[in-house]
């Protein structure tokens, strides 16, 4: 599933046609994708200005002028085409080949400014919604966690929102509703950059009088560098993921344990091999030697 940074890299490559622009008519070729979509969801959008497009957690939102929200997510398979100027764009081809077949293309968004936005999704494990302005209650979004790239996030969170915890730090760290939107690889590759083990017990973060510990502080500064990082490359191209321009995401070169298992330790100094194990059904990648 595509993680924070693609999703950003989407966002990115959609706002310069969609922000702005008035939806002159939507094409829904199908009653649902993961779940059905919203009851007139056409006629909704139909007529409807969006004001802005914005990432939450792994979510798309655009705000539109009716007080609306189009909510959308991309499941394992969906990506969307931008078709302008006689030019095929798709903003984020992530771990699994996209597909630009029509009969996968369930949602097209003609737009004012002769741009079209094709929503496509082979498994249709994607879907949109429509929200209230108060997007924020909605019952996706009411128990997320604080965004890992926002000021909310430093070391005195992680020890508050670790405090007391049994829970292994992995798996902490992928607790939807403590942190929104880090992902398996980002999470591997801070981590490694903490020196942190991934089998380390979560609540050790934080002192026995609730402060952090040094370890917590830099850890979320870490994880907001791995994750700027990755969206300044363009994301991470295990498979052919792809940038706005065509251009490959290129982080994936960056990795220094993710996908690397038996490859020896990038720290001149350790001598440890990177290892893989199973946490939660998701492969770890992690030195041994290095992470403590």
């Amino acid at each position: 599933m595509p993680e924070l940074p693609e999703v950003e890299t989407v966002r990115r490559g959609l706002a310069p046609v969609f922000a702005g622009a008035t939806i002159v008519r939507v094409d829904q070729r199908r009653p649902d994708l993961r779940f059905p979509f919203p009851e007139n969801f056409a006629a909704r959008l139909t007529g409807k200005r969006v004001e802005s497009l914005e990432r939450r957690a792994k979510y798309l939102l655009a705000r539109l002028d009716s007080g609306e929200v189009l909510v959308m997510h991309l499941g394992m398979s969906g990506s969307f085409r931008i078709e302008q100027d006689a030019e095929t764009i798709i903003p984020g081809v992530f771990f699994r080949p996209r597909s630009a077949l029509g009969p996968h293309d369930h949602v097209v968004f003609s737009l004012s400014n002769g741009g079209t936005i094709v929503y496509n999704d082979p498994r249709r494990f994607g879907f949109m919604l429509l929200s209230g302005s108060d997007v924020e209650n909605h019952p996706l979004f009411r128990n997320l966690g604080v965004e890992p790239l926002g000021a909310d996030l430093d070391g005195r969170a992680l020890a508050r929102l670790f405090a007391g915890k049994t829970t292994l730090l992995k798996a902490a760290l992928l607790d939807q509703t403590l942190i929104a939107g880090l992902g398996n690889i980002y999470v591997c590759e801070a981590l490694f950059r903490a020196n942190l083990s991934p089998r380390r017990v979560a609540g050790t973060l934080a002192l026995r009088d609730g402060r952090p510990s040094a370890k917590a502080g830099l850890l979320a500064d870490v994880i907001k560098q791995v994750l700027s990082e990755a969206i300044e490359a363009g994301g991470s191209s295990l498979r052919d993921h792809r940038q706005t321009d065509g251009n490959l995401g290129y982080f994936q070169h960056s990795f220094k344990v993710y996908g690397r298992a038996g490859d020896p330790c990038v720290n001149a100094t350790c001598g440890g091999t990177i290892e893989r194990i199973v946490q939660n059904g998701r492969s770890t990648f992690y030195c041994g030697r290095c992470q403590r």
